[in-house]
């Protein structure tokens, strides 16, 4: 069965995408980072090893965006919030190991990726912590129905995110990678 990795996007528009850091540098300078952060860990994780696609947002912007390489396939994120938008990308995907990555992780290589899939061989789901609780990286095995409940009750952008989406698993088994730092804040950027 063929790896897929998703990397969830927004078109880097000033004031629409990385607001809490543009807070600290300016919506221009956020969305140019932005821009250029995700040409890099394009650049990095696009691997023979598994199949690259694009999530997209907003959707028909992004469908039809010039901002991203014309030759990775984009699906649109649709509507929701997080949580959703993840569950329709999870369960939409063929028969499989997928993973679904954050664009705002300056640490990622490719190595992480090719460990979250190792995991997904002896666990049903893996995620790639991040420092504030939260997680860049999720994955599953997909050899049993996507659980309905995923997602269900996660607070997110809280502490609280990585252990509430853990809970919604229901007892699968569930592998931890790399610890990673995303990127929301002047301080994050500077770390």
């Amino acid at each position: 069965m063929r790896r897929q990795l998703i990397v969830m996007v927004k078109e880097p528009r000033p004031g629409r995408v990385k607001t809490r850091l543009g807070r600290d540098i300016g919506m221009t300078a956020a969305a140019w980072w932005f821009r250029h952060q995700v040409a890099r860990l394009l650049r990095e994780v696009e691997d023979p090893r598994w199949h690259l696609s694009l999530a997209v947002s907003p959707d028909r912007a992004g469908l039809q965006s010039r901002v991203w390489p014309a030759h990775l396939p984009r699906l649109p994120q649709g509507p929701g919030d997080l949580g959703d938008r993840m569950g329709r990308l999870l369960r939409g995907e063929p028969p499989g190991p997928v993973c679904v990555i954050g664009a705002d992780i300056p640490g990622i290589r490719a190595a992480h990726v090719a460990r979250a899939f190792d995991a997904l061989g002896r666990h049903d789901a893996v995620f790639g912590p991040a420092h504030d609780g939260g997680y860049w990286l999720v994955g599953l095995r997909r050899t049993q129905r996507v659980p309905t409940t995923l997602f269900d009750g996660v607070r997110w952008s809280s502490e609280h995110a990585l252990d509430d989406t853990v809970r919604s698993l229901d007892g699968q088994s569930v592998a931890l990678i790399d610890r990673l730092q995303d990127v929301d804040t002047v301080a994050d950027l500077v770390r």
